[in-house]
């Protein structure tokens, strides 16, 4: 019985020896297929998207943004300070960043040239016309994106005036609710579209990443260039430090923007005859006395011919 007893036990030990041999072999074959397959996997999905990625996003696109950055480390603090300040005055057209602007100026700069060159030996102008030309061509090349940026700082600042008291009423409404500043302040975000809207938008968003609402609203005086908006918010700082009640400098800076708004108006008006007194001159006056005198002259004249 003893003998039976460890055979038994001896063939049992060597049975369990085998099967955790085996059942490791199972489990390393398994974590082995799925790591085979989950490399498969991977490098369809890298190849499908190579695939479906073009060219550009995989060759230029990297070039040129390591070109970008070699550009900015070479681009002086100052001039990117001016011209990130000019940008924020036009409200960042197509999101360009100084770097870009400074890459699209000089791309116009060796564009225009060769562009009004070719069209000057296409007109044949000679030698001297040709010069002209490419000098005009850098010349355009120097001042359109800066002419553009005027000419959106200029639409911006319009655009903010023309909404500055309809928010006003709305912020002033909005206090006199019982809501505090900032919560006025996100109703209006959320009612209105335009400028003004948009920079108390990027107020509070500075304000929740950390910065006090003093800074946050100076930096709305710095990006909109308007003199109404200037002394609106600072206003808004003077009545926050003094401890002077919002509504009623609202509601003050309220009716100082229509009074303006109402002496705007009737200064174009006075503008109006004088501005009219061009085209008569040029175009309507002559057409008239042509059509009043023309047949008195040609009668005039065939009379003395007689």
């Amino acid at each position: 019985m003893i003998f039976l007893s460890f055979f038994i036990t001896i063939t049992l030990l060597i049975y369990e020896l085998f099967v955790i041999r085996s059942e490791k072999k199972e489990r390393v074959q398994k974590r082995l297929a799925a790591f085979v397959t989950a490399e498969k996997d991977s490098v369809t999905e890298l190849i499908a998207k190579n695939q479906t990625t073009t060219i550009f996003e995989r060759f230029i696109k990297p070039l040129f943004e390591d070109f970008k950055r070699s550009f900015k480390k070479r681009m002086p603090g100052e001039k990117e300070a001016r011209i990130e300040k000019k940008l924020q005055l036009a409200g960042n057209p197509f999101g360009m960043n100084p770097v870009d602007f400074r890459l699209l100026q000089a791309a116009l700069f060796f564009t225009f040239p060769f562009l009004f060159g070719g069209y000057a030996s296409l007109l044949r102008a000679g030698t001297g016309g040709i010069i002209i030309f490419i000098m005009i061509g850098i010349l355009m090349g120097l001042t359109i994106p800066h002419l553009y940026l005027r000419q959106k700082t200029k639409a911006r600042n319009h655009k903010a005036l023309r909404e500055l008291p309809d928010v006003l009423d709305l912020l002033t409404v909005s206090l006199e609710a019982g809501l505090g500043f900032d919560s006025a302040v996100s109703r209006v975000v959320s009612k209105k579209e335009g400028v003004i809207s948009n920079e108390f938008h990027r107020c509070l968003e500075e304000i929740r990443l950390g910065k006090t609402r003093r800074e946050a609203l100076a930096g709305i005086r710095e990006r909109v260039d308007v003199d109404e908006v200037k002394a609106f918010i600072s206003s808004i700082l003077q009545a926050e430090k003094l401890g002077i009640g919002m509504v009623q400098v609202l509601r003050v800076q309220s009716n100082e923007v229509r009074d303006r708004r109402k002496q705007r108006a009737e200064e174009e008006a006075m503008k109006a005859p004088i501005k009219m007194l061009f085209p008569l001159v040029l175009f309507i006056f002559p057409s008239l006395f042509i059509v009043l005198l023309g047949p008195a002259i040609i009668q005039f004249v065939q009379t003395f011919q007689k």
